[in-house]
C-alpha cells in the first residue's frame, strides 16, 4: 500500500530544471486550451453567422414571392394573322325576284280556284273565278239604261234636222231651232255617260276572273270556294286571296361591312353556298346596292342575282355568299374572350415588355363565334390577355403566368 500511494502521487519538480519544466508543461496546456476555445468561438460564430444569413435568405425569398404573387397572373395569346384575303364570306337572304300579293276587284262569292300553293303558274294563267250576282244585275240595267239614253238621241237628232229644215222657210222661231238642238246635244251627253257606265260595269265584271301576273310559284292561298271576297271598293276590307313569287331569278341581299365597301361594284362575281346542298356553289352577280351605309350596322346592303331556272334555291332561305375582292385586307383573329366592351368601344388588354398592362382600341371586323376579325387596332406582335377583368387599367403591373399558341395550346 505504501509503494501504491507513492506511485500516485505526483511527482514534485524540484530544483532549477525542475521548475523549468514545470513551466514549460503548464505553457503548454495553456496555449492547447486557448486554440481550443478560439476554435470553439469560430465554430460558434459560423453556425450564427450561417443561421442568420439563412433566415434572412429565406425572408427576402419569402418577401419576394410575397411580392410576385401580389402582382396579377395573366395567361396572353398572339394575335393570329388572318391570311390576305381573297375572298369574305357573308350570311345572305334569298328573296324571290318579283314578289305580289293578288286582291279581288269585284265584290261576290268565289266560284272556284285552279291553283293551289306550290303550283307553278304563267303568265296569264286563270286563278280562281268569282260569281259576281250584283255586278251582273247592275250591267245589264246599265245597258237597258244606255238603250233608252241612245233613243232618245235619236229622236232628238230627228227633231233638231227638222226644225233647221223648217227655219229655212221661217216656219218656226230661231228659239225652237235652238232649244232643239240644245237637246240634241244634252241627250247625245247622257248617251257618252251611259256609255262609260257600262264600260265600267264591264271592266268590273272581267275581274270576276282572276289570272296570273307572271311567271311564278303560288306561295299561298287564302280563300275557298263559296268564300265572301271583298275588293275594298265600298269600305269594306280587302283580303289576300292568292301570294305569287317569281323563283326563275332570285335576289339574294347581303349587308356588306363598310371596310369592304369601296371594293363592291356591279358585275362582281360572287358564289352561294347552302348547307342543304353540301359541297355545291351557285353563281351570281352583284347587280346593284344601295349606295349609303347604313347608320345602324356600318354595312353596305348588297343585291345579288342569281340564275334559279331549275328551282332548286328556295327563297326566303338563308344562304352564305362568297364575295371574291379584288384587293386583299390584312386582319388578325383573337378568340372572344380577349375583348373587352366598353363605352369608349371594343379594347384589349395587351402585356407590355412583360410588366404592364396596355389598354388597345381595335375596330372589330366579322364575328366567327368563338373568334372575332381584328380589322385595325394591333400589329401582330402583342401578348393579349385572356378572359382580362373589367378592373384592368392602364399601366397596371401583371405577370403572364402562361402564353397560348395561336391554335390555343400552351407555347
Amino acid at each position: 500500500m505504501a509503494g501504491l500511494s507513492n506511485r500516485r502521487r505526483p511527482i514534485q519538480c524540484s530544483g532549477r530544471k525542475s521548475a523549468e519544466r514545470r513551466r514549460s508543461g503548464c505553457s503548454g496546456s495553456a496555449a492547447t486550451r486557448a486554440i481550443l476555445l478560439l476554435f470553439t468561438v469560430l465554430v460558434v460564430a459560423i453556425v450564427v453567422i450561417w443561421g442568420i444569413s439563412s433566415r434572412r435568405k429565406a425572408n427576402a425569398q419569402l418577401s419576394q414571392e410575397t411580392r410576385e404573387l401580389a402582382v396579377p397572373a395573366v395567361t396572353v395569346i398572339h394575335p393570329k394573322r388572318g391570311a390576305p384575303l381573297q375572298e369574305i364570306v357573308l350570311p345572305g337572304d334569298m328573296q324571290p325576284y318579283t314578289d305580289a300579293p293578288i286582291y279581288a276587284r269585284t265584290t261576290g262569292y268565289l266560284k272556284s280556284w285552279h291553283a293551289d300553293i306550290g303550283a307553278r303558274v304563267k303568265a296569264g294563267q286563270l286563278l280562281a273565278e268569282i260569281d259576281t250576282p250584283e255586278v251582273d244585275q247592275q250591267l245589264q240595267q246599265a245597258r237597258a239604261d244606255l238603250s233608252t239614253v241612245e233613243a232618245n238621241l235619236h229622236l232628238a237628232d230627228i227633231t233638231a234636222t227638222r226644225y233647221k229644215d223648217l227655219m229655212k222657210s221661217d216656219s218656226v222661231a230661231q228659239q225652237d231651232v235652238d232649244n232643239a238642238n240644245g237637246n240634241y246635244e244634252a241627250r247625245r251627253t247622257a248617251v257618252e255617260s251611259a256609255r262609260s257606265n257600262v264600260k265600267r260595269l264591264e271592266d268590273l265584271q272581267s275581274f270576276k276572273k282572276i289570272y296570273a301576273p307572271f311567271d311564278g310559284v303560288i306561295t299561298a292561298r287564302n280563300t275557298d270556294i263559296g268564300q265572301l271576297i271583298d275588293s275594298g271598293s265600298s269600305a269594306g276590307t280587302s283580303r289576300e286571296l292568292f301570294h305569287i313569287a317569281a323563283v326563275s331569278r332570285l335576289r339574294v341581299y347581303v349587308n356588306v361591312p363598310q371596310v369592304y365597301s369601296p371594293h363592291i361594284k356591279a358585275g362582281l362575281h360572287a358564289e352561294l353556298s347552302l348547307a342543304e346542298f353540301p359541297g355545291r356553289h351557285f353563281d351570281g352577280i352583284v347587280v346593284r346596292d344601295t349606295g349609303a351605309i347604313d347608320n345602324a350596322t356600318r354595312t353596305l346592303l348588297t343585291e345579288i342575282d342569281v340564275n334559279n331556272s331549275t328551282g332548286e334555291l328556295k327563297p326566303g332561305g338563308y344562304v352564305e355568299v362568297h364575295l371574291k375582292l379584288p384587293t386583299s385586307v390584312t386582319t388578325f383573329t383573337l378568340p372572344v374572350n380577349t375583348i373587352i366592351f366598353k363605352s369608349a368601344g371594343m379594347q384589349v388588354a395587351t402585356v407590355k415588355d412583360g410588366k404592364n398592362i396596355d389598354l388597345v382600341s381595335i375596330t372589330p371586323g366579322r364575328d366567327f363565334g368563338t373568334e372575332m376579325e381584328i380589322l385595325a387596332g394591333l400589329k401582330g406582335d402583342e401578348s393579349v390577355v385572356i378572359n382580362p377583368p373589367d378592373s384592368l387599367t392602364n399601366g397596371e403591373p401583371v405577370r403572364v403566368a402562361q402564353t397560348q399558341s395561336d391554335a390555343g395550346g400552351a407555347r
